[in-house]
């Protein structure tokens, strides 16, 4: 049975573009989910648990263990490994637990009851 890794790093050819992680710009392969790219950048951990805030990262890549959550955009509890890249992302660790929604929604409801 073979034991190679099913995972290839993609060429280094492959169109780059920059996004924004914790304030740091990271040039990251157009196309792939956002996870990939921060694991492909170096980036160990994405969020601390709300419990222990021991650290945490992607773990199965395709939405079912919810251990890649970040704030996009202003919009805290995005899964990245469903999210694929886009130019001028704002990205931020997610520290602790999180409200659902983001603050400027939560504020329109408010004012809409």
């Amino acid at each position: 049975m073979p034991a190679d890794s099913l995972f290839r790093q993609l060429p280094s050819a492959a169109e780059l573009l920059s996004i924004d992680f914790d304030g740091q710009t990271l040039q990251v392969p157009a196309g792939v989910s956002l996870a990939a790219a921060l694991l492909a950048s170096g980036v160990r951990h994405t969020r601390s648990t709300p419990v222990s805030g021991s650290p945490r990262t992607a773990y199965c890549m395709m939405g079912v263990c919810f251990e890649c959550l970040v704030e996009v955009d202003g919009m805290p509890n995005c899964q990245a490994c469903l999210l694929q890249v886009a130019p001028g992302m704002q990205v931020r660790s997610q520290h602790g637990a999180r409200r659902l929604g983001s603050a400027s929604a939560l504020e329109e409801h408010q004012d809409d009851a």
